[in-house]
């Protein structure tokens, strides 16, 4: 919780939370600002949306194949090691689920990239039918999840990525002319990268196993443990529950940490950061290990002790929550104080029901 800025010392800044993470899950950007902003001494969702108007921060599918919140700065990087493995993922849905050829992609490509030339910051719905229109051929085939699909895939080749916010809505623009030229391949080190993944990745999310980050960064162990052999000597281990745990070099801390409630999406990175080592964050067993059925989750002292439902209205934010057990007042009152500082970030007052 602390090496992720979620307890005191707080991140001053956005920038500073995403370079902490190096990559912060964004499937939901509503959501995702709060996961950012948590983090923050002083929340505030411009400072995330600047970021993401200036190019700053690229919102753009990396890692397991996702949608993510990453630096400028280590972007290109990230993408060079991990796009190639990530992008099978893409290019398996639409060349075999979808039945696309390749001389079908190309095409579609081809569109994309001259539509988004001549007039960046496009809407994918803006998109489809600019491809509609230059590919008459497919326009049939041209639906949402194709979109998707496609876009997904140049945006794993550095090709596109998101543009500038228009309405609310996110959009799409030319790699190069958000982000800069891609890394010539011929100079890029893939040692050198997997040594600066572990180095980031157990630094912001430790302690965490190396299956967590082969998890997070969909990369073989074989390859995290390669990385974190060129950089062991710069981290701290420790054994537990035979599992070998990584983190950056300082003391622990001596107890709860403060703020001690956290109301989060499930896509938090303080959850979905982690696969092999999750569950520290039940230690008792309390959660049902069957299907996530909630979208958020209720955190006290770095303990899952309720699922959280969402509801934003013009007038108040609802926080519904579904306790794993029984709450303690403390536990209440720490909840209370998490709902509240939700709603401060939202402009709303906050409502939390189901504490019992």
């Amino acid at each position: 919780m602390r090496n992720q800025r979620l307890t005191e010392p707080p991140a001053r800044t956005a920038a500073e939370v995403i370079d902490t993470l190096l990559a912060v899950q964004a499937e939901n950007p509503a959501q995702s600002a709060w996961a950012v902003a948590a983090r923050t001494a002083a929340p505030d969702g411009s400072d995330l949306a600047a970021l993401l108007e200036s190019g700053e921060v690229i919102r753009t599918h990396v890692l397991r194949p996702t949608w993510h919140y990453v630096a400028r700065n280590d972007i290109d990087w990230l993408l060079a090691l991990t796009g190639p493995r990530v992008a099978k993922v893409t290019a398996t849905q639409l060349h075999g689920d979808l039945e696309l050829t390749v001389p079908d992609l190309d095409r579609l490509t081809t569109a994309l990239l001259d539509t988004l030339t001549t007039t960046p910051d496009r809407t994918r719905d803006e998109l489809a039918t600019a491809v509609r229109d230059r590919v008459p051929a497919l326009a049939e085939r041209v639906t949402g999840r194709l979109m998707m699909l496609v876009l997904a895939h140049l945006e794993l080749d550095r090709l596109v990525c998101s543009g500038r916010s228009r309405d609310g809505d996110h959009t799409y623009a030319l790699y190069r002319d958000r982000v800069g030229s891609r890394e010539d391949p011929a100079a890029f080190d893939r040692d050198e990268a997997l040594a600066r993944l572990a180095r980031r990745y157990f630094t912001g999310h430790g302690p965490a196993t190396v299956k967590d980050l082969a998890y997070w960064a969909t990369l073989t162990v074989t390859d995290v443990r390669r990385g974190l052999a060129a950089v062991g000597d710069e981290l701290e281990s420790f054994e537990h529950d035979g599992r070998t745990f990584w983190h950056a070099p300082g003391d622990a801390p001596t107890g709860p940490g403060r703020p001690d409630g956290h109301l989060l999406q499930l896509l938090d990175e303080i959850y979905r950061g982690y696969q092999d080592s999750r569950w520290v964050l039940d230690a008792e067993g309390a959660v049902p290990r069957a299907r996530e059925a909630t979208i958020g989750i209720a955190l006290v002292d770095g303990q899952l002790v309720a699922g959280m439902k969402r509801t934003v209205t013009p007038s108040s934010v609802r926080f519904d929550l579904t306790p794993h057990r029984p709450l303690s007042a403390a536990e209440r009152q720490a909840l209370t104080d998490a709902a509240a500082r939700y709603g401060d970030f939202l402009g709303r007052p906050a409502v939390l029901t189901g504490t019992g």
